[in-house]
């Protein structure tokens, strides 16, 4: 246990911590930006919950969508702010502490 914060569960962040949101977070930490349509197809959601979890990490802080037209379709890209890849950082940080003091069954 550190003398951080006590247990590392504490460290979690609840915002990150949900599955799809940890995946969008995840996706976006490999790449500069994503478009929307990969990466409902990668995180297999339909296009409403994608919406959801990206509304809730917006409103965080963690990315950022920015809207562009190729011809006459319109397409959406998604970008992990700074503040959002810190967010995942210390998060997996927090899990891999967690993971350390339970360790291997």
């Amino acid at each position: 246990m550190t003398a951080r914060s006590g247990h590392p569960i504490l460290q979690l962040d609840e915002v990150v911590h949900q599955r799809v949101r940890l995946g969008i977070l995840a996706v976006l930490a490999e790449a500069e930006k994503v478009d929307f349509t990969h990466l409902r197809d990668v995180l297999g959601v339909t296009d409403g919950n994608l919406s959801r979890h990206l509304s809730v990490l917006h409103e965080a802080g963690y990315v950022e969508t920015h809207k562009t037209f190729e011809g006459r379709r319109p397409r959406t890209w998604i970008v992990a702010t700074k503040l959002g890849r810190r967010a995942l950082a210390d998060h997996l940080a927090a899990l891999r502490e967690l993971i350390a003091q339970v360790g291997e069954p």
